[in-house]
């Protein structure tokens, strides 16, 4: 009926049809603010309770759900859709991307709904997957062209596919590592642990690890276990803001810090940024998982693009610790092999 930017795109003679014949037999009708307005007659919907009103009236209609979408609605922050079923409301929040690449948004938004009413699934999980949906595809949407770019309503489908290539090569990087004996000359007191996030990966529950972490044994190294997803949070954090400046960024693993860790990253052309923790803000260090991000984020503007290798050098009761970026497991486990190997005093080129 109404774009985001208020254009109508339903001439205002089709609307009393829309209400009187199409409405009646809908199933879910998903209205934005403005059409919510035009079919409740409300003059203005701005707040959570101006959408509940707006939404009993549309229901009043013949629908058998209504939901008014929050992305006009004044919730600093947060995209909150309002669902209207058997007589309850339900509010469905989400983050608010300040982001160009929305266009599209309601229509994939009902479509995802439609496609899970057809899978079986009652009213409310249908509206919680479409929701989840949408909110890949705009954070993943394609910046092309001018004004609003569209949505990329296939982001999470990439991702739920990715799962299993995503455990695959963290399998196969942990051999690579476990056949590397000279990698426990890079261990930290910490253990190690590595990483690999989904294409499209949002929070550590995207990016897979190992539970346990990577532990030294006597001059080998051992996975606790086999991988899985969300079994990391510190590594996955950098990974995560790694992702941000370079997608193409996706795994990760922490060593020890050392200058001669430094001096072979040097040799081998790596290019290395650090961070100092004894700079972090206090508000970051409040909040879970905030050192490492602003860490990474520190050491990536410093050099202006992601390195090869984070590192920071401690800080009272914190040890010193490096973390080793790269596009696959295999390549950061390729990557920790050729440094190691410079430590031991040998030539990586049979790695190369």
């Amino acid at each position: 009926m109404v774009a985001k930017s208020g254009a109508p795109l339903l001439e205002s003679r089709a609307v009393k049809t829309l209400k009187e014949r199409l409405i009646p037999i809908s199933m879910v009708v998903t209205p934005n603010a403005s059409e919510a307005e035009k079919l409740s007659g409300i003059e203005r919907i701005r707040s959570i309770e101006d959408a509940k009103r707006a939404a009993e009236r549309i229901s009043d209609l013949g629908a058998e759900a209504v939901v008014v979408k929050g992305g006009h609605l004044s919730t600093p922050g947060k995209a909150i859709d309002i669902l209207y079923f058997n007589g309850e409301f339900r509010l469905f929040e989400g983050e608010r991307f300040e982001v160009e690449t929305t266009h599209g948004t309601g229509c994939s938004f009902a479509s995802a709904i439609a496609a899970e009413l057809a899978k079986g699934r009652r009213i409310p999980e249908a509206v919680e997957a479409a929701k989840r949906l949408v909110a890949y595809a705009v954070r993943f949407g394609f910046r092309i062209g001018r004004g609003h770019g569209p949505v990329n309503p296939m982001a999470i489908l990439y991702n739920e596919s990715e799962r299993y290539n995503v455990i695959a090569e963290l399998r196969k990087a942990v051999q690579m590592l476990e056949a590397h004996p000279v990698v426990s000359r890079l261990s930290p007191e910490v253990q190690m642990n590595l990483v690999m996030a989904l294409p499209y990966a949002v929070d550590h529950r995207d990016v897979a690890g190992i539970p346990g972490r990577i532990v030294k044994l006597n001059d080998k190294v051992r996975a606790s276990a086999p991988p899985e997803f969300g079994a990391s949070r510190h590594v996955a954090n950098t990974v995560l803001t790694a992702m941000r400046y370079d997608p193409e960024i996706r795994s990760g693993m922490n060593i020890k810090y050392s200058e001669e860790i430094l001096k072979a990253c040097e040799a081998l052309l790596y290019k290395v940024s650090g961070y100092d923790r004894r700079l972090e803000p206090s508000e970051v260090k409040e909040k879970e998982g905030g050192t490492t991000r602003w860490g990474a984020e520190e050491a990536i503007k410093k050099l202006g693009e992601v390195p090869d290798l984070i590192y920071h050098r401690g800080d009272w009761g914190k040890e010193p610790v490096s973390t080793i970026l790269g596009r696959s497991a295999t390549d950061v486990v390729m990557k920790a092999v050729r440094i190691a190997l410079i430590l031991k005093g040998e030539r990586p080129n049979h790695v190369l």
